[in-house]
């Protein structure tokens, strides 16, 4: 597949090819779904806790006497059914975490990048560096090729003047290609990829991982 690599300024200067095994695989949507909610899942803290009637602070003395009170029938101040007291079923702390097979969660990620590249949402520039941080560079930058709404900016390597001149803008991201991930794929509308980040990204999930010869992980 050969996709077209813009300048800075929005302008196509040349066309590469780029691995039909990462960027133009069908589309499974149930292995996709799996390795999203995998992700989602394995991102919650899980320390949500409440107090049982037996962790509540008070008295476990019988109320009031079992009859002729003209009252229902109770006991300690501690049951979940008066004010104060405890939390019946409520939440404990535990794990959320989910194992999915380490080829699922490839196969998931060659899954949308090839979408992104279907659908024309996977833009190519040949490079993407600042002397400087610079914000205004950025949003011009991303204005020039169109991805000024919603976009995850990817590089090979990292690049912290790239980050900073980023950060502070609305609905952009940046991340580096050995830490694509199937939620920030899907999280926004253009995928920007430098050229040297199709590169790692072929390098890491692309021939060799076909063949076992890859020890790259998700």
């Amino acid at each position: 597949m050969q996709v077209p690599v813009y300048s800075l300024d929005g302008e196509v200067i040349k066309h590469i090819e780029i691995s039909d095994r990462v960027f133009a695989v069908p589309f499974n949507q149930a292995v996709v779904h799996q390795a999203m909610v995998r992700q989602q899942a394995n991102a919650r803290q899980g320390t949500a806790s409440t107090k049982t009637r037996s962790e509540v602070s008070g008295s476990t003395r019988k109320l009031f006497r079992q009859k002729h009170t003209g009252f229902a029938r109770a006991g300690s101040r501690r049951s979940p059914l008066r004010r104060g007291g405890g939390i019946a079923f409520g939440p404990k702390p535990r794990s959320y975490r989910q194992a999915v097979p380490k080829k699922m969660r490839q196969l998931a990620l060659r899954c949308v990048l090839s979408a992104k590249a279907r659908d024309g949402e996977l833009m190519v520039v040949e490079q993407l560096k600042f002397d400087e941080p610079r914000t205004k560079d950025m949003a011009q930058i991303l204005t020039a090729l169109g991805a000024d709404s919603s976009a995850l900016i990817v590089t090979g390597e990292p690049e912290s003047n790239v980050v900073k001149s980023a950060r502070n803008l609305p609905r952009i991201k940046t991340t580096l290609a050995n830490l694509l991930n199937v939620v920030d794929i899907l999280s926004y509308r253009t995928l920007l990829m430098t050229e040297a980040a199709v590169r790692k990204v072929e390098e890491l999930w692309g021939e060799k991982v076909s063949q076992g010869g890859s020890n790259a992980s998700l």
